[in-house]
């Protein structure tokens, strides 16, 4: 299947120091692409590519077979590419209501309420004072644009109790059950291998490893190598 998504030999560099180094992924559409490693492998810094908030310093990116390469963050947002950053990217002084108008754009805000009834509940709520839960989800509202094709998810479930984590990952369900596709970094990484129809484990800003779930899990060593076990 042609893929929705892709990047191709990408290189890119934070001051001066190399943080990918030739990496290439392809996300078909309505798929759930989970990118795993080590911090400092690069994943971050992948999905920023991605999204259009990091230029490479060589390389492609590719959507639905354009390059869009030289295209800023809010016009490949225009085109279907949602990044939900790690860290809560909320504004805390805001209402929920007035968050969810500014993240879900196109008049989405029944979509996300509908994937996390709490918010439903806290419309006239300012944003900082929800828990770390509900802010992530809040955060995640973005995904749920009318425009989005491809969500780009950067730790969703980081420093969250589990009930939380449920509710993420009941989201992401939702979200390609609408048809977008998902492109995943996530420090739970049995769930997102049951989760994913494609893995990618980065290492050093280098690709190691490209395939299905199932092929991961066949090859032991290498994930205790690249993901300490946890697999």
């Amino acid at each position: 299947m042609p893929a929705l998504l892709e990047a191709s030999d990408v290189r890119a560099s934070y001051g001066g120091l190399r943080a990918l180094r030739g990496v290439s992924i392809a996300v078909p559409p309505r798929s759930l692409v989970a990118v795993l490693g080590p911090n400092g492998a690069g994943k971050s810094t992948l999905l920023r590519v991605l999204a259009g908030l990091h230029r490479p310093d060589t390389g492609r990116v590719l959507l639905d077979g354009h390059d869009v390469t030289g295209l800023a963050a809010h016009d490949r947002a225009r085109r279907g590419i949602m990044l939900v950053p790690e860290g809560r990217g909320i504004f805390p002084s805001l209402t929920v209501a007035e968050n969810l108008r500014l993240r879900a754009m196109d008049g989405a805000r029944d979509r996300a309420v509908e994937a996390f009834a709490v918010l439903g509940e806290r419309l006239d709520q300012q944003a900082g004072t929800l828990s770390g839960g509900e802010q992530q989800m809040l955060s995640m509202a973005a995904a749920f644009s009318d425009r989005a094709e491809v969500a780009l998810l950067d730790e969703p479930s980081l420093g969250l109790a589990p009930r939380f984590v449920d509710r993420v990952f009941e989201a992401i369900d939702l979200l390609r059950a609408a048809g977008t596709a998902v492109v995943l970094v996530e420090q739970y990484v049995r769930r997102a291998l049951d989760a994913a129809d494609l893995v990618y484990v980065l290492r050093k800003g280098r690709c190691v490893f490209a395939g299905e779930p199932g092929e991961l899990t066949h090859h032991a060593g290498l994930a205790d190598l690249y993901l300490g076990g946890a697999a």
